[in-house]
């Protein structure tokens, strides 16, 4: 699989066919598996085999599939498969971190991941500094002696920051630290995180993997020590695993991943490049714009700027709320990474638990809305979206 270029990865890589000789991939909907004898089933609990299972929690047949192939396609040496994005997030900073330890972490986080951060890991005793993520000097003063784990959203939600993944990786390993990226708005399509210094992806695949708003799930890679070790002994004790009927479908999302996320860059770019100067907009934020505050960063560690656009619609709550009723075509809804375009409401949805204080810190104004692009046609998606700005 290494020589395979990425698409021929999405559609054979980590195939397991049985004696049938079937052309999809099965669906090993099982939770256990049966040993031909008594000896048998110690010598496997004794010393697991590569493509061998015991418990559907530690692993199956088809989930295998799925973590080979984005393995493969993300270029890290393993992968482990959760039942959600944010299982993904929990195993792999309770896996690397403990009693005693220091995480530092961009403030510019997804209200879920902002709760794990800020919540759960200082009840476990782990100290938290929050930094801007977009300010590299501010990485290296947060270090400390027990600084394990730096942890930040490649692309910020939803303000679409770009953390220098590079740089924080330089600063981080000079004092011994791992750092853990989510990089789910720049896709494994676009950015290869592993590639510019990260040591553990995390990927949410209930969005751009799938693609279809079908399956919630999502993935952790990195190197084989990692996540065949301690990851894979927390995920596989706490719960957090990949149902396979979830696998997959998200196998069958990844054969189109490349095709999708290409179409819906280059829409979004058409779109963020139209509206710009719109007068009802106060702000058009999309990494593909020279006018980003890290267009230059963007361009060097990402291939597109990705398929979300955030808008700054001028009036507030109440102007971005008859936006947002106006539309025809895009949905409202609070996934993104969708085949349907969506929009939402940041500081009303995804990040209303954070205070007035927090969401001006973080740039999420009342007037502020996501757009995740879809594949519709992008005549069409320019068309609702100014009318819908008419009735702002």
């Amino acid at each position: 699989m290494d020589k395979w270029n990425t698409r021929t990865k999405l559609v054979h890589g980590g195939v397991r066919r049985s004696q049938y000789g079937e052309l999809s991939e099965a669906i090993y909907l099982t939770q256990g598996f049966v040993y031909p004898s008594a000896e048998a089933a110690q010598a496997r609990f004794d010393a697991l085999g590569d493509d061998e299972f015991i418990y559907a929690r530690y692993g199956n047949p088809t989930v295998a599939m799925f973590e080979d192939r984005i393995a493969a396609l993300e270029g890290a040496e393993a992968a482990f498969a959760t039942a959600s994005g944010m299982a993904a997030v929990n195993g792999a900073l309770f896996a690397l971190l403990e009693a005693g330890d220091h995480i530092v972490a961009a403030k510019a986080l997804f209200g879920s991941c902002l709760f794990i951060v800020e919540t759960l890991l200082p009840r476990y005793g782990v100290e938290v500094t929050l930094v801007d993520g977009t300010d590299l000097s501010a990485w290296d003063a947060a270090m400390r002696p027990n600084t394990k784990v730096c942890f930040f959203e490649t692309l910020s939600n939803p303000t679409l920051e770009a953390v220098d993944i590079a740089g924080v990786a330089a600063i981080a390993h000079k004092s011994g630290a791992k750092v853990v990226v989510d990089n789910v708005f720049a896709t494994p399509i676009f950015q290869r995180a592993l590639t510019l210094g990260a040591d553990v992806v995390i990927y949410s695949a209930t969005k751009h993997i799938d693609g279809q708003g079908r399956c919630l799930g999502g993935v952790v890679l990195g190197d084989k020590d990692f996540i065949r070790g301690p990851l894979e002994m927390y995920l596989k004790h706490t719960g957090g695993a990949l149902s396979p009927f979830n696998a997959w479908v998200m196998l069958k999302g990844l054969e189109t991943l490349d095709l999708r996320v290409r179409a819906q860059a280059a829409s979004a770019l058409t779109l963020a490049k139209a509206l710009q100067g719109h007068d009802k907009l106060a702000k058009v934020i999309y990494p593909g714009l020279e006018s980003h505050p890290q267009h230059a960063l963007v361009s060097a560690q990402m291939e597109a700027g990705g398929t979300v656009i955030s808008l700054e619609v001028k009036g507030g709550k109440a102007a971005a709320f008859r936006m947002l009723n106006a539309l025809k075509i895009v949905l409202i809804s609070n996934n993104l990474g969708d085949a349907k375009s969506i929009i939402t409401h940041p500081a009303t949805t995804t990040h209303s638990r954070l205070s007035e204080a927090q969401l001006a810190g973080l740039g999420i104004g009342e007037g502020l809305v996501r757009l995740s692009v879809g594949l519709e046609d992008v005549g069409d998606l320019l068309a609702d979206i100014s009318q819908a700005l008419d009735c702002a």
